[in-house]
């Protein structure tokens, strides 16, 4: 009855070619769950879903597929077995696996017909961009803030990329305000999350993203004594596990180094002095104080109950550092704790090291909740925006799987202006963009092949580049440029460059202001051959690159039936969108999830025509009309 009623509103044709398509689903979060219900009732044929994540607590009031016993297993491989309800007969395919990990390789990518993309971080979409363009896949993007949607349709050499558009910066906070002079909350969490929490239990200091280690005239001083302080909580950490850790660690913090801020008498002419906590007085009025039940998230806790906290959270985590410790192979890189909104070890940890900070500077004190909304970076979700979204990112798969981008849309959903959806049509690739204006094709290579048979033998005989003046990255490294030829005569699985890895070669040259584009390709590792080149890659035409202009581009207004549209892109600096309602989240070189929290970076756009309800032109019946100067869906009686 679904399928009949389906075939007479989209035609036989669009619904035929629904039926055979083979689509992937990267993440199944807020939105991911809206388009898997979505891709299943409308009759898609196969459908992939990734994503790495396990559903938490927090995530069951949006994430509809999920329910209270299905907390701590995989998002992707729960999603399938209740989408399955939706249509017992569906093809369904999961993988609770990391996008980004090489087996999903370009080959696997040109399997598809559509990929839609319902990311969370900047880092993910970015690869999922860049492989779909490698493997000439449509991408339908969307991310939602809010109230606040958008999805866009990317198609190579056809439309702009993900990476057309600049995306905002991750917000820093200066070292001399977040150690010395913090006058808010946030000020307190990102001190406990980026810089106290790594420094125990993970990496140094100087590898928090919020940090600004920027040598100027406010941070020198701080930074400098931040690595001295570096030394002293590394004599601390071998005290991890004993009974006597907490206390090291809050007598180094809020005794110690409240005692030497105090004695900068200059800093508090104007503002009262941080105040010591002493340990063994809050340890004896906390005696009879128990640790805050999950009742509790949503209060300011005590200064009693933060220090019971306190305690069992850096014992808790102490413990889980030295199980990884001891489970490490030789070869192992050393195990590290990083923060994660929702695990509770170190949520616990980084709200109560805040209040603690907070009381010693006079600053309010912010409950469990609002702690992670605000280490998380998390804009409170809107069910309704994810179903919206969804929903368009359907309507718009159709006009991509007719091959009718001529009418595809950039839609937006927005709180404020006079419609709630908006749109304009899709923009041509924009020519000054590294991302899709790069070549790319398959590299094949032997075992034996070297750095040097790369650089001469392909790069410098077979393409002509002036190897003085180019760069290679792999695997996000340099690997070679003009200051780094020591690895010329290594292998090429010496330096990680393997099956499926990513190589790009930047050309450098501003002698002649004309350098090329990027030249990107994959590794396709074969066996050794007889009598043939080490290293094999067709010979391919790489344009130069296009001068950008000198002047600014201005925001670009949206012009619609004669009149000034609303809306004008987001330019960089401003909130991006996430797949779930949350703004980017904002440490740098973060592993990338495609779960549904923290999400990374889609810029905002305003349009101008309404696509409420828009669906696909029909092939074959014309039952329903798009008007697509109106954007109003006219029923054909």
């Amino acid at each position: 009855m679904r399928a009949s009623s389906i075939k007479r509103s989209l035609g036989v044709n669009l619904t035929t070619k629904i039926k055979e398509s083979r689509v992937l689903l990267v993440g199944a979060g807020g939105i991911g769950c809206e388009l898997l219900k979505n891709l299943v009732l409308t009759g898609f044929g196969e459908v992939h879903i990734i994503d790495l994540d396990t559903i938490d607590l927090s995530n069951l009031n949006r994430q509809f597929l999920f329910r209270h016993e299905h907390i701590k297993k995989p998002k992707a491989l729960v999603a399938k077995e209740v989408a399955h309800n939706f249509q017992p007969g569906a093809k369904l395919e999961a993988y609770h696996a990391n996008i980004m990990d090489r087996q999903f390789n370009v080959g696997w990518f040109e399997t598809f017909d559509i990929v839609f993309n319902a990311l969370d971080n900047l880092a993910a979409r970015r690869h999922v961009n860049k492989m779909c363009l490698a493997a000439g896949v449509p991408l339908i993007e969307s991310g939602t803030t809010g109230f606040n949607g958008q999805v866009q349709v990317i198609q190579k050499g056809e439309t702009e990329c993900y990476d057309c558009n600049p995306k905002a910066t991750p917000k820093t906070f200066p070292v001399c305000t977040i150690r010395t002079t913090p006058s808010q909350p946030i000020h307190c969490i990102v001190w406990a999350k980026s810089y106290l929490l790594p420094q125990l239990f993970g990496v140094s200091e100087d590898e928090a993203a919020e940090l600004d280690m920027t040598e100027n005239a406010d941070n020198a001083d701080e930074i400098a004594n931040l690595k001295k302080e570096a030394d002293t909580l590394n004599e601390i950490r071998e005290s991890m596990g004993s009974d006597d850790f907490p206390r090291n660690v809050f007598r180094k913090v809020f005794e110690t180094d409240m005692e030497r801020l105090r004695g900068l008498e200059d800093m508090w002419k104007e503002r009262e002095a941080p105040k010591v906590l002493v340990f063994d007085e809050l340890q004896e009025s906390s005696a009879s104080t128990n640790l805050p039940d999950s009742n509790g998230d949503q209060r300011e806790w005590s200064i009693e109950e933060n220090l019971v906290v306190f305690k069992d959270s850096l014992n808790r985590l102490s413990k889980r550092l030295k199980e990884l410790q001891s489970k490490k192979k030789p070869d192992d890189p050393e195990p590290i704790l990083a923060f994660d909104k929702d695990d509770e070890d170190t949520l616990d940890f980084v709200t109560a090291t805040a209040n603690l900070r907070a009381e010693a500077f006079h600053i309010g004190r912010t409950s469990k909740f609002d702690t992670k909304q605000m280490a998380g970076n998390i804009i409170p979700a809107i069910a309704t925006t994810n179903a919206m979204t969804a929903s368009l990112c359907v309507l718009q798969s159709f006009k991509v799987l007719q091959n009718d981008l001529s009418h595809a849309k950039m839609v937006f959903l927005e709180r404020s202006g006079p419609r709630a959806i908006n749109s304009e049509g899709l923009r041509a690739p924009n020519p000054y963009c590294d991302v899709c204006s790069a070549v790319r094709g398959g590299l094949s290579v032997t075992p034996s092949a070297t750095l040097q048979d790369l650089v001469e033998g392909v790069l410098q005989k077979q393409l002509g580049y002036n190897t003085d003046e180019i760069s290679i990255l792999a695997n996000e490294d340099v690997v070679y440029d003009f200051d780094t030829k020591d690895n010329l005569p290594k292998k090429l699985s010496e330096l990680g460059i393997t099956n499926d890895s990513f190589v790009t070669v930047t050309d450098e040259d501003d002698i002649e202001q004309d350098p090329r584009v990027n030249l990107e390709f994959w590794i396709v590792e074969q066996t050794e051959p007889a009598e043939a080149a080490k290293v094999m890659l067709k010979t391919l035409d790489i344009p130069r690159r296009k001068k950008k202009p000198v002047t600014p581009e201005p925001d670009v207004a949206v012009v619609t039936n004669g009149t000034a549209g609303t809306g004008k892109r987001k330019r960089e600096g401003e909130d991006e969108l996430s797949t779930d309602g949350h703004t980017a989240k904002k440490v740098a070189g973060e592993s990338a999830k495609n779960g549904d929290e923290d999400p990374a970076g889609e810029s905002a756009k305003n349009g101008d025509e309404d696509v409420a309800g828009e669906s696909a032109k029909n092939s074959d019946e014309d039952v329903v009309v798009i008007n697509d100067d109106e954007g109003a869906i006219l029923i054909d009686d």
